[in-house]
């Protein structure tokens, strides 16, 4: 299996990077292709700019969604001085709202953008590897599936989506499986509580399962400060099962296909 690796954090002496370095043992040794992206170490800038913009519409706007934009003049409004307006009037040329958009999506966005998509697009499935901040990922995990899991790549979107519903959200990922593995501050308790399920929602559900990703399991690796060794061995010691097991079927999905048979 193609798995695409996404790692966000600063220091390369962490846990997180020894919990990193075992998952990818464990991948290797079961005979996994393996792509890691760091996103520290390559300099990601996770900020989501004007040049994003292109990614972020398309054709499939209604009409009275499209009307209520006012595209010409928002673009003009974002224009920084009196050269920059003129500039994009000329770049505009009397087009409507739709071919101003036609227009942007086909001016494509960011280069960088484009070659994390690549790579997502070239995996069979995506592991997440990260500590847990402010109930979430990392700003600079966060920014990268911001900018990457764009529209018309990750998902499309119906016309009842474009005004407000979110069941008009079309999947386009076809991966077989994300794994997300967490290092975290708090211990069990704390995520049994309710964190644990604020995270399934915003990261497991909405950022992964809704644009296509068939499989998502979310591990933690608990209090990695505040335990004793023997726990972080074992926690390290998982990290790498995980890496070796990633091609098989979990039991839940095991227990599924027998009572179908």
């Amino acid at each position: 299996m193609r798995v695409l690796t996404i790692y966000a954090h600063h220091n390369r002496r962490s846990f997180c990077h020894a919990v990193l370095e075992r998952f990818c043992a464990g991948l290797k040794d079961a005979g996994h292709s393996n792509e890691v992206i760091d996103l520290h170490a390559i300099g990601f800038d996770p900020v989501f700019r004007d040049q994003d913009g292109p990614n972020w519409i398309d054709d499939s706007v209604p009409d009275d969604v499209l009307a209520h934009m006012n595209v010409e003049q928002s673009l003009i409004d974002a224009a920084r001085n009196p050269i920059r307006r003129w500039l994009t009037k000329r770049w505009i040329g009397g087009r409507d709202a739709r071919g101003i958009i036609r227009k942007i999506r086909a001016t494509g966005g960011p280069r960088d953008v484009a070659i994390q998509q690549e790579k997502v697009a070239q995996a069979d499935a995506l592991a997440f590897i990260s500590p847990v901040y402010f109930v979430g990922f990392p700003a600079i995990l966060k920014g990268w599936i911001e900018r990457v899991f764009t529209l018309g790549f990750a998902f499309k979107l119906r016309p009842e989506a474009w005004r407000g519903d979110i069941s008009g959200r079309l999947p386009l990922f076809t991966h077989k499986k994300a794994l997300i593995i967490n290092t975290t501050i708090w211990d069990q308790r704390a995520y049994d509580a309710g964190l644990g399920a604020a995270m399934k929602t915003l990261i497991d559900e909405y950022a992964l399962i809704y644009p296509g990703v068939q499989s998502v399991e979310h591990v933690y690796f608990h209090a990695v400060h505040g335990v004793d060794d023997a726990t972080r061995r074992g926690y390290l010691d998982r990290a790498y099962a995980l890496g070796r097991d990633f091609g098989r079927a979990e039991p839940a999905a095991v227990a599924a296909a027998a009572s179908h048979a």
